[in-house]
């Protein structure tokens, strides 16, 4: 049983891989620049299904450079009053609207794509994370509050479902305390 269980789980994820995930038309960067609050995740990875009940909102900030790549920071406070920090620099593809980057926290390689955005309320990203030639999808709603609508919650859980992500794997987090600047 539970070979057959870990069967259809790779068997999802490759087919989370191949499936032709569209980026939001006429995207801009500069519109989706400033401070984002991650208030949903989904994902059928091993390292989500062991921490999503711990896990809460943080703060996505999303920074145009120069050559148009997106620098992207993410902090989420800690239980222990700590924070978890980490910094991408992700490229821009020839796809408006879909970034590629290396994590050096996770040593992974990520393609996301900015599917759907409403640039004072939401985005629906999906993410393709690829380690050791293992790859898997996580989709996120990024809300411009900490907060997100049903409407915005419904949207999100039908993209995990067609990324192939579990039902059970798509959670909606509680609020959180932010981070501290630094």
């Amino acid at each position: 049983m539970r070979n057959t269980l870990m069967m259809l789980v790779a068997l999802m994820c490759a087919l989370t891989v191949c499936a032709d995930i569209t980026p939001a038309a006429d995207f801009d960067l500069q519109e989706m620049s400033g401070k984002w609050y991650t208030v949903a995740l989904a994902s059928n990875a091993q390292w989500f299904v062991n921490n999503k009940a711990v896990m809460k909102t943080g703060t996505a900030v999303i920074v145009l450079t120069e050559g148009g790549d997106m620098d992207l920071t993410f902090a989420s406070l800690k239980d222990d009053g700590s924070c978890f920090r980490a910094t991408h620099t992700a490229q821009k593809t020839e796809t408006p609207g879909r970034f590629t980057f290396h994590s050096q926290v996770w040593n992974n390689d990520n393609v996301m794509t900015i599917v759907e955005v409403v640039y004072d309320d939401y985005a629906l990203v999906h993410t393709i994370k690829t380690k050791e030639g293992v790859s898997e999808a996580s989709v996120a709603v990024y809300s411009r509050t900490p907060e997100s609508s049903e409407v915005v919650q419904q949207k999100f859980t039908q993209l995990a479902l067609e990324a192939g992500v579990l039902p059970d794997n798509a959670v909606i987090l509680p609020q959180n305390a932010e981070c501290p600047a630094v």
